[in-house]
């Protein structure tokens, strides 16, 4: 089930993301930098696979391990239960991926 949540609040706090399968690489999403968990692996110099960066296609999909992210707009690649679109997510607690 996808969360849909209202547009990002400036007042959002930081939250972790921890990627185990990648020695434990851990950094904090902040909402003050990035638009969404796309744009905070790139800054962290994750790469990550993407191509249209608006939630239609759906190859960004990553496995979501622990936590929970929400969406502003129900993107409208499909979406497995366990899994999330990192360009149009952001998370609403800390989270775990694997890639």
């Amino acid at each position: 089930m996808l969360k849909i949540s209202a547009a990002l609040s400036s007042d959002m706090a930081d939250y972790k993301v921890t990627l185990p399968l990648r020695q434990g690489l851990s950094f904090y999403y902040s909402s003050d930098l990035h638009r969404n968990l796309l744009e905070a692996l790139e800054h962290n110099k994750v790469q990550a696979e993407y191509q249209c960066r608006q939630g239609y296609c759906g190859s960004c999909r990553v496995r979501l391990i622990k936590g929970k992210v929400g969406y502003p707009c129900k993107p409208l690649a499909f979406v497995n239960e366990g899994e999330i679109l990192p360009c149009s997510c952001h998370p609403l607690t800390d989270i775990e991926i694997e890639l």
